[in-house]
């Protein structure tokens, strides 16, 4: 079944059904990546992991998206872009009980992996499918509609996360350990198991969309493609898209392999390429992804309590879906290169004012990394209770340096290693009811040389299963109050702001616009590819390098990222708003 074509009302009804499944898309990229935001304290509360396995929990659903996107452009060539939403759609659905029913590291890494191939599939189908289907007045606002919804799957995971937390708030009152850990494990695993629920209606949907235009015509199947055309446009119109089709289709080229290679290294398709390449990774060097899945995380370490962090993550978020409407209606008015100058310039203010306010606190932490070693078991192992009392005995081997911290609300990261394999344990506060660490060989220690390379790649595991326990930092810093924290928290209400306005909605544009019709899946999968590496390695790394390092660090890298973004947009990057994808092209071709 697919959608009827006829008159203009039926065009506007196609459209919409066109943009409401293609959004659904969305929806299903956004849970993907704010999901673990609300679910990670929860997570981290009640899971044995240590901060380089959270990292890997939450940077799982980032390395599925790269795994994926390396075949998601030869995928929608060979078989389609409509199938392929279908895929991506059903591999999410399997995701969710995988994740939401594990008792292990290995289930739950596997399940977010899947939510990636999903996350993977989509970025690059659904901008494309809707680039290609939609006219150059509405591909603006469709494709930006891609990314409005994608912010309604964030802000709805932050509004799932944000209820859980009043009842986590409630019995934390009680001062009951152990119902506070059972309500915590069912949180987390509740949050996840609520996001089926737009999976199911996105691969319905995409059963009864049509197949993309650009795709049938390359196939040769002309008349479909003509057909399809005529479902949303005038039939005018409709043959005037064929016409440019044909003019800048190539014939399949039958000449040695040599002309191949110089037709592609052509400037039309290398320029285009490298601009979408550079422009995907600064999107995720900007931190983005990291500051959304980390955020009450990192609001909590900036000064809120738990409750407070969750609804200063779903402010977060709102302000995210809002912007991006915003960004949405004027993306065909102000066009692509303004929006993004503006909002790249905008994050670097952000990220930059973000960086001050952790550095005022970070600048007092303090190292008690030799008390801690003293009390290493002689298994090797440390186990510690993180509260006032403890505290202060680690401040007293301090000295002067510790007497500033003392009575006082901390925090404490450890990071310590066996050989050559490091990790950085959860961050604990001396006001919380669960406060315990625990440090331990196989925390860290891979059992196997395959996890081990990409763990550390010149390591002995040999060496590391009978190595000593070392402590190379325990650094405790004082909680900022919580007007501290709303000033952080209203930054990175500006950082998103902005992020939304410009690179939010552009991107998906930049990537499907920019890339040439004869190389427009693969380069996308490549462009994406990039993309995701990127965003794979900030999150892998975010904790290990903020607990050693300071959230100060991170943002301030995240800023000098940004603003290699700003030069490129607002210096090197064409205007391609109310152009064709064939007009684009033809400007590449000639410049």
């Amino acid at each position: 079944m697919t959608l009827a074509s006829g008159t203009p009302a039926s065009h506007q009804r196609n459209r919409r059904y066109l943009l409401l499944i293609a959004g659904l898309g969305g929806l299903l990229y956004g849970i993907d990546v704010g999901i673990i935001a609300g679910a990670l304290p929860y997570l981290e509360a009640t899971s044995s992991l240590n901060a380089n396995q959270l990292s890997v929990v939450v940077a799982a659903v980032l390395l599925g998206s790269v795994i994926s996107t390396l075949f998601a452009g030869w995928l929608s060539d060979r078989i389609g872009r409509r199938p392929v939403m279908i895929l991506s759609g059903l591999t999410f659905v399997v995701s969710v009980p995988m994740i939401a029913l594990s008792h292990g590291y290995g289930a739950l890494v596997l399940g977010r992996l899947l939510q990636g191939v999903s996350a993977g599939l989509v970025g690059v189908v659904v901008p494309l499918y809707l680039a290609e289907c939609l006219d150059a007045s509405n591909r603006g606002k469709g494709t930006g509609v891609f990314q409005w919804l994608l912010t309604l799957g964030i802000f709805s995971a932050a509004i799932i996360a944000w209820i859980f937390s009043f009842r986590v708030e409630a019995i934390e009152q009680l001062h009951d350990a152990e119902k506070l850990f059972a309500f915590k494990n069912l949180a987390w695993r509740s949050i996840f198991w609520v996001s089926v629920i737009p999976g199911v209606f996105f691969v319905i949907g995409s059963f009864f969309l049509s197949e993309s235009p650009r795709w049938l015509f390359r196939r040769g199947r002309r008349e479909e493609a003509k057909a399809v055309l005529k479902r949303t446009r005038k039939d005018e119109q409709a043959e005037l898209e064929l016409q440019e089709m044909a003019e800048n289709s190539e014939p399949n080229p039958v000449s040695t392999g040599e002309k191949i290679k110089a037709s592609l290294l052509a400037r039309k398709y290398v320029i285009p390429f490298l601009l979408a390449c550079i422009i995907l990774a600064c999107n995720q060097a900007t931190g983005v992804n990291s500051i959304i899945g980390y955020n009450a995380t990192i609001l909590i370490q900036a000064g809120l309590s738990d409750n407070h962090a969750h609804l200063g993550y779903v402010l977060l978020t709102l302000v995210n879906f809002l912007m991006t409407w915003v960004g949405v209606e004027l993306v065909d008015r102000k066009g692509r290169k303004f929006l993004l100058a503006l909002g790249s310039a905008g994050i670097v203010l952000s990220l930059v004012s973000i960086g001050f306010l952790f550095h005022r606190t970070e600048q007092r932490r303090v190292d008690c990394r030799a008390a801690l070693q003293a009390r290493v078991s002689p298994d090797q192992t440390l186990a510690l209770n993180f509260g006032a009392a403890q505290a202060n005995e680690l401040l007293d081997t301090l000295g002067e340096a510790g007497s500033a911290l003392k009575d006082k609300a901390s925090t404490l990261v450890v990071i310590y290693a066996y050989g050559d394999f490091r990790a950085a344990t959860k961050v604990v506060r001396t006001t919380d009811v669960l406060t315990s660490i625990k440090l331990t060989r196989e925390s860290v220690v891979p059992t196997n040389r395959v996890v081990a390379f990409f763990s550390s790649p010149f390591a002995s595991v040999k060496d590391a299963q009978t190595a000593p326990l070392r402590i190379e930092n325990a650094l405790i810093t004082p909680v900022p109050g919580s007007g501290n924290g709303w000033l952080t928290a209203v930054c990175t209400f500006l950082f998103m702001a902005f992020f939304a306005l410009g690179p939010g909605v552009c991107v998906w544009l930049a990537l499907s616009e920019l890339m040439p019709t004869r190389i427009r899946s693969n380069g996308m999968s490549i462009a994406l590819l990039i993309n995701q590496a990127v965003s794979t390695t900030i999150a892998a790394v975010f904790l290990p390098t903020v607990g050693k390092h300071g959230y100060a660090t991170m943002f301030f890298v995240f800023a000098g990222c940004s603003i290699v973004y700003f030069l490129v947009a607002a210096f090197l990057l064409p205007e391609t708003k109310g152009k064709t994808l064939e007009e684009i092209e033809a400007h590449f071709d000639r410049s």
